[in-house]
């Protein structure tokens, strides 16, 4: 926590009167949207970057992004004056890509996803011999994603359940391990997107554990298959697995717009969805919510909205 607390922020822990009437449930929401650079990302990345050698600080940093570790990866690396390069699929919102180019870090775009920018920059990492910081993949990164448990469980002790956005698995098996080692009882969801489901088949023996492509408005956990190191933690720690559909996401993301007047991204916004869609099936009293990113890119607007009601439920 200390290699950290220069660089992140402490983000509040809020809860609505609402959402506490609709899901009945007291429900407290992590806003790692109001973190540095708009998302979680930057606590792993700078927990990583604060474990380099002087040696390995001077070749600079190399990593691949959907976007908000790019962020994270980009303002970590100039707080310690260290080069970065960052490679992002082609199709990522410019919100992100200009945040990071604002950062000082080099990008690159290639690909249609996460996986086409790895390997792009898992070649650029041979050639120059810079240090790979992995979104996900990586014991220091997923430490540095465990701090948010830490910090809920520290100003909420009675909370019972933890709800996470999945991706890669960075984000759960970090809060998910600090979370079981703090207090062995409480439980931990996950949540994908039904179209980048691989996580979500894996843990449930269904379905293909890698996709072909993916395509979902929750881009920031638009991956196609589990994190090697990630996926034994997630079977080990975590207790169930869900998926939210985007016209879910979208109704949340214009929920915390309109009436908690907070801006989520679709993966942001998958924690939320999973317990509003799944609440009577979930049985909490004291649930925490991850709100993991804010980094949408506003011209989407249209589009969410429109998206949003085209979902059966109307979110009160």
């Amino acid at each position: 926590m200390e290699q950290l607390s220069s660089v992140v922020h402490r983000t509040p822990l809020t809860t609505s009167a609402t959402l506490n009437e609709q899901t009945g449930k007291k429900v407290f929401m992590k806003m790692e949207n109001q973190q540095k650079t708009g998302a979680f990302k930057i606590r792993g990345a700078s927990y990583k970057i604060s474990q380099l050698t002087q040696h390995e600080m001077k070749r600079g940093v190399i990593a691949a992004s959907a976007g908000n570790h790019a962020q994270g990866v980009a303002l970590a690396a100039a707080k310690r004056g260290i080069e970065a390069k960052i490679f992002m699929p082609a199709n990522t919102p410019k919100a992100k890509t200009k945040a990071t180019e604002g950062y000082g870090a080099k990008i690159v775009l290639t690909g249609e996803s996460f996986q086409e920018a790895y390997e792009a920059a898992i070649q650029e990492q041979k050639r120059s011999q810079a240090v790979f910081i992995h979104p996900f993949d990586d014991p220091d990164v997923m430490a540095g994603q465990g701090t948010i448990a830490i910090e809920m469980l520290q100003e909420q002790p009675s909370l019972d359940t933890l709800i996470v956005p999945v991706g890669g698995g960075g984000l759960i098996s970090g809060i998910a391990f600090a979370a079981k080692n703090i207090n062995p009882t409480i439980k931990v969801i996950g949540v994908q997107a039904e179209r980048a489901s691989a996580t979500y088949n894996q843990f449930h023996s269904k379905g293909a554990t890698s996709l072909a492509s993916v395509s979902t408005i929750a881009d920031g956990i638009a991956v196609k298959r589990p994190g090697e190191l990630t996926y034994p933690i997630i079977r080990k720690y975590v207790d169930h697995i869900v998926t939210v559909s985007d016209q879910q996401l979208a109704a949340t993301m214009v929920h915390m717009l309109e009436r908690e007047k907070t801006m989520v991204e679709g993966a942001g916004a998958a924690a939320l969805a999973a317990l509003l869609s799944y609440h009577k099936k979930i049985n909490t009293k004291q649930c925490g919510v991850v709100v993991s990113g804010g980094n949408m890119d506003i011209a989407k607007l249209p589009s969410i909205q429109s998206l949003s009601q085209k979902h059966n439920y109307q979110v009160v």
